[in-house]
């Protein structure tokens, strides 16, 4: 999508870690646009989701690696056990065994050879990190679109403030002249009345007019991540977004394009992953182990660790379910349940994408041909004003048609700002669900 021109931003670098950069100069569209791709909130925290995910893969692929861990304790007897053995007449005698004071240090560790958790942390690995970019995809998107279109709701408030004011010279000259001319005695004074009541109702359409800069403004700051204290001004090149105004409408809808229908695709196989994960359930866990232990042993505590009787041992270790009361058999239907469900989203989406393209295709050809006719409108009132203020000055129509005239050039202006950043709103709006708007 091709933005309209501007100067680039004077940006201050932020004061504070975390804080929005101030804005020292006008910003224009793709200005606007950049500057919330940065600072927007919700952007950060796609990008926070994106790193958080990355830990939990990596928590789940660490089960691959040799798992150690070192113990260590020390222990006084105050009875040492006893045991029965045979003594030298054939008889039996009970025996005390072990030392007084013990301490032991193992260092252990387990390898994972076949487990079903850290063989599901792998397969989802790759998915995983496409969907949270996928997502973060999303937000831009949205983001990039919520922006361009407020960015044109404020520059159609302020047009409609030009508007007003222009019209608001025009009426105050024509009031002036009416005036004049019932003090001269060519006119009753119903014409500057008339002239005065339209002055007035034009400065209260001002007004709405000024507020509505307000509001569409603090909305574009809001979107942007710009704080509500500091200021934002906007420019724009209205020839430019005459020329932006126009839009293919024969390309055709695409859903795949949609970052919807991927993000949907991409859970499709997380969940294939899921349910491999509990058909292939009955599967054993097979993992290697080691142990080296050191144990010191001395009746008397300050020779305790004079010597040490070291032990060793390693082995293999097969974990096999026999018996879960239907659990993995619920939990694989649950999953191909979940599945199914993703198929059915699938085909909402798709149809919801469709509808979505063609409402925008419509409103985006009514309003280009409301903008068309509004041009030409434009230009016609414009002449008929310019022929009805001369004919008025030179006695021939009265001032009542020129207030008319001049009633309609001032609505064939405001439909005329309506309609073109209606059209340019609505080009948004098909590019959207064409899913070709430029986050860039």
């Amino acid at each position: 999508m091709a933005w309209v021109a501007g100067a680039p931003p004077a940006l201050a670098q932020p004061t504070v870690l975390g804080a929005a950069p101030a804005v020292a100069a006008p910003l224009s569209l793709p200005e606007c646009v950049r500057y919330a791709l940065q600072n927007q909130p919700l952007v950060r925290q796609a990008r926070i989701d994106e790193q958080v995910n990355e830990a939990d893969i990596r928590i789940g692929l660490a089960g691959w690696l040799p798992q150690v861990g070192l113990t260590g304790n020390a222990q006084r007897a105050f009875q040492l056990p006893f045991v029965v053995l045979p003594n030298a007449e054939g008889g039996l005698s009970p025996r005390q065994v072990g030392l007084i004071n013990t301490s032991t240090f193992t260092l252990s560790g387990t390898q994972a050879i076949y487990n079903q958790d850290v063989w599901l942390a792998r397969r989802q690995a790759g998915p995983s990190r496409e969907f949270a970019r996928q997502n973060t995809a999303l937000v831009r998107t949205n983001l990039v679109s919520n922006v361009s279109r407020t960015f044109y709701d404020v520059l159609l408030a302020q047009q409609q403030v030009r508007v007003y004011e222009s019209d608001l010279v025009r009426l105050s000259r024509g009031l002036k002249d009416a005036r004049a001319r019932y003090e001269a005695g060519v006119n009753d004074k119903i014409d500057f009345k008339q002239a005065e009541i339209s002055l007035n109702t034009s400065r209260a359409a001002r007004k709405q007019a000024q507020e509505s800069v307000k509001a569409s403004t603090a909305r574009l700051k809001e979107l942007m991540g710009l704080p509500g204290a500091q200021p934002l001004a906007v420019q724009y090149d209205s020839a430019r977004l005459e020329l932006e105004a126009a839009l293919d409408t024969t390309t055709g809808l695409e859903p795949g394009n949609r970052l919807e229908i991927r993000l949907l695709q991409t859970q499709k196989v997380l969940q294939s992953a899921q349910i491999g994960y509990y058909r292939w359930g009955f599967l054993p866990e097979l993992e290697a182990y080691g142990s080296y232990n050191t144990t010191f042993q001395n009746n008397n505590l300050g020779d305790l660790y004079s010597r040490r009787f070291p032990s060793s041992f390693a082995g293999l270790q097969l974990n096999l379910p026999i018996l879960q009361g239907g659990r993995r058999l619920q939990n694989l239907r649950r999953a191909r349940l979940l599945d199914q469900r993703l198929d059915e989203d699938v085909t909402a989406t798709r149809n919801q994408i469709n509808t979505e393209f063609e409402q925008a295709l419509a409103s985006y050809k009514s309003f280009y041909a409301d903008y068309q006719y509004g041009k030409q409108n434009l230009a016609l009132a414009r002449e008929v004003f310019d022929v009805v203020n001369l004919q008025y000055r030179e006695g021939i129509k009265p001032y009542l048609d020129v207030l008319v005239a001049q009633t309609t050039l001032r609505s064939a202006e405001l439909t005329y700002n309506v309609a073109l950043f209606q059209v340019l709103t609505s080009k948004v709006e098909v590019l959207r669900a064409r899913g070709e708007l430029e986050v860039e």
